[in-house]
């Protein structure tokens, strides 16, 4: 089934009057909603016209800098979740139903991930505080069947055609129905407990009374009307009986989501209802624009197209038409599937609009439950500082997949930014005020937490040697904990050192370094809180080679570790001989580490000890010069570097090469896709280039980014032998 005519017009009036952006929690209708509004802007871009310096760093925000919950109201630790479809004349279709709650139980599946933009609302505490826990139980869905009421109580601004409108309903009437049903079924309520309320195509949900000047899910006039303007896509508030201050076990947490998703490809409304929604999902923004997304415009004819065009058939000029539409602003629907779909049409992707509204409102839900915690003095929540970004997922964390062209069926394209629960979805970023080491990306789609120090050379047992664990990449390095008064204070990551030799672990908050260690200087001066731990010193008092392992917990209590070896010489510690001091670490591991391999108990080899650096990131210069990499090597030896690249990747791109071998336990299979010899006559440094084949090059600038490990692998002549690894991501 092909796009309808009736498309172009949308299309082409949807940027002919530009949306204001407003407060996004208010009052209506003496409901304090948080709204979803169907608008373009986007808050943070357009707080500062000014947001990109020369270098293309964000930075900062007049109305995102007051984002803040200065009182410490609660957010949601952790949620189950439900879907109720209020369906009662069987409009909502199935496979609608099952894209929708593959989502949520998708959600579910995948908490505690830090890959998607769930992750991003742990830096988000409360007084108790216990961050917004990425803890997501999908409870199941059921079609609600009673009846709508026979007295709407709103007038929708704009119905669709005789036989496919239904009804318009007031939140009023939506909350009713919900606490009719959640004591009907017995259902469990409270501050963990969030309800998502959805109505099929046909039924308008308003505030208050609708009508042209009415706050409603649908909207009279031209886009950028006042009733455009008004009008939204999806809200949540809350039922709090007993006006507890901080939720009670009565509490009922709730999202309206209305369907907003449009009609492209739906062959059971009537023509004039076949209209596309891409102002409740992107905006018409294009998403392949970088760095802030740009409107996507439709083409223009020039005057001799013009001519040409009224010289064409009819079925021409359709034809013409609609692919210029295809050409313009338009949805993204990554599952889509195949067209037409089971019931002979091509709707099947319609609710991947729906599912972006959802995990809009679990975020909102999660970090401003009842309207007065985490938003900025405008009334954005988390979600609206970031509205119309649709990055893929933190820096590189996932890159965006499907197509940005519109199907000719479906008039959709298939973009996905987010890897859920082994689905894609095509979901809006949120707003992270962390950044404290990087500056901040303040609209992400998931978080990173990567520690990362680089292990001395070898040293003398009673040498001072330092450990350096700002070279970690931690996301959400900044954050807010409260004093028992509910003063609201800055919280940074904490550091923890095991040196691997019996000693105590040092531990305290990034950045800086603990006093104890640095006796001559007092790093931990004002803004940083003492104790800090981020860089240590520390001195082996006897000999061998030991493991150090940093441990970092960012803000949202997420951690991981990492660990690398350091040689040691001088006496073994009494008791133990110098050949099981020596090897007690084990083999070597990551960047900066030394190796050993011992032929026996008694007379252990040391392999060398090297490090290595990468030049540049910049991904279109490393496929076209090289990859620039530095090096320092202690004594002379004879090795090779490996680029690796994940094999699910270069296979993606057709690069279909040998598995790497030697890698450590639970890596991803990797294939090398450049190498380099490296010969050393003494120690010293050096700096070499590994250049890329052709046809690697070629495929490789099919990606955006491109995650990689670099593996160099020395012999000395003793036969000792050592591996260093290092992660690294391309842009």
């Amino acid at each position: 089934m092909s796009l309808v005519i009736a498309l172009i017009g949308a299309a082409l009036s949807f940027f002919a009057l530009a949306a204001a952006a407003g407060a996004l929690v208010q009052t209506v209708g003496g409901t304090p909603v948080g709204l979803q509004p169907r608008e373009t802007a986007t808050v943070f871009a357009g707080d500062l016209k000014e947001k990109l310096s020369g270098e293309g760093e964000f930075e900062s925000s007049l109305t995102a800098a007051t984002f803040a919950n200065p009182g410490g109201s609660p957010v949601v630790h952790g949620n189950d979740t439900y879907a109720v479809y209020w369906d009662p004349m069987n409009q909502y279709h199935g496979y609608w139903q099952h894209l929708i709650d593959t989502f949520l139980h998708a959600v579910g599946v995948d908490s505690g991930s830090l890959k998607n933009v769930f992750a991003v609302d742990t830096q988000y505490t409360d007084r108790s505080n216990r961050p917004a826990f990425y803890s997501s139980t999908f409870r199941g869905a059921y079609t609600d069947t009673d009846g709508y009421p026979s007295s709407p109580g709103c007038t929708d601004p704009h119905p669709l055609e005789v036989g496919d409108a239904i009804t318009c309903l007031t939140d009023q009437q939506l909350r009713e129905e919900l606490n009719n049903f959640i004591v009907q079924h017995h259902l469990q309520t409270g501050m963990g407990t969030i309800f998502y309320l959805l109505t099929p195509p046909g039924v308008t949900v308003c505030l208050d009374a609708g009508g042209p000047l009415g706050h409603c899910s649908d909207y009279a006039g031209p886009p950028g009307g006042v009733s455009y303007q008004k009008s939204f896509c999806s809200y949540h508030s809350d039922i709090n009986p007993n006006a507890a201050p901080l939720g009670d076990e009565k509490t009922v947490l709730y999202a309206a989501i209305p369907w907003t998703a449009g009609g492209l490809g739906d062959g059971h409304l009537l023509p004039g209802d076949i209209k596309p929604a891409f102002d409740c999902q992107d905006g018409g923004f294009d998403p392949t624009s970088k760095p802030i997304e740009k409107k996507e415009k439709a083409k223009e004819r020039t005057l001799k197209e013009k001519e040409e065009f009224d010289e064409k058939t009819t079925e021409e000029k359709r034809k013409i038409e609609e692919a210029e539409v295809r050409e313009g602003p338009h949805q993204q629907e990554p599952n889509q599937g195949q067209c037409p779909s089971r019931d002979g049409y091509c709707d099947a992707g319609l609710p991947d609009l729906i599912v972006n509204q959802i995990a809009v409102e679990q975020q909102n839900v999660t970090t401003d439950p009842l309207l007065d915690s985490w938003r900025d003095t405008a009334g954005n929540e988390v979600t609206d500082e970031c509205r119309n970004f649709y990055a893929n997922g933190s820096q590189g964390a996932h890159s965006l997949s499907g197509s940005v062209t519109a199907n000719e069926e479906t008039g959709a394209g298939t973009l996905a930014n987010e890897a859920i629960g082994g689905g894609g979805y095509y979901l809006n970023d949120t707003f992270s005020f962390a950044g404290l080491f990087y500056g901040g990306v303040p609209c992400v789609g998931a978080i990173n937490l990567v520690p990362e120090f680089t292990a001395p050379n070898p040293v003398n047992a009673g040498d001072v040697v330092g450990f350096d664990g700002m070279e970690s990449y931690v996301e959400l390095d900044r954050g807010v904990k409260y004093s028992e008064s509910g003063e609201a204070q800055t919280s940074y990551p904490t550091f923890t050192w095991s040196f691997g030799d019996g000693t105590p672990n040092v531990s305290g908050y990034a950045p800086g370094a603990p006093p104890a260690n640095s006796p001559a200087t007092s790093p931990c001066e004002v803004p940083w809180q003492a104790p800090c731990a981020a860089s240590t010193f520390h001195a082996y008092q006897y000999g061998g080679t030991y493991t150090v392992t940093l441990t970092v917990k960012d803000v949202g209590g997420n951690t991981a570790a990492v660990a690398r070896t350091i040689v040691v010489s001088g006496p073994s510690r009494p008791g133990v001989s110098s050949s099981a001091s020596a090897g007690s670490a084990g083999a070597a591991g990551g960047a900066g580490g030394a190796g050993s391999s011992s032929s026996s108990a008694k007379s252990p080899v040391l392999g060398p000890v090297a490090s290595m650096a990468i030049g540049s990131h910049s991904l279109s210069k490393t496929l076209r010069g090289g990859l620039t990499v530095r090096y320092s090597v202690n004594q002379q030896a004879t090795g090779r570097f490996e680029v690796l690249l994940a094999a699910s990747i270069a296979y993606r791109v057709g690069l279909h090469l040998p598995l790497a071998a030697g890698l450590p336990a639970g890596t991803p299979p990797q294939v090398a896709i450049a190498k380099a010899l490296l010969i050393t006559t003494r120690a010293g440094r050096g700096t070499l280039k590994i250049q890329f084949g052709k046809v690697t090059a070629k495929r490789l600038r099919r990606l955006h980014k491109i995650p990689l490990m670099l593996r160099l692998t020395l012999r000395n002549a003793g036969g000792g032998t050592t591996t260093v690894l290092s992660k690294l991501t391309l842009h």
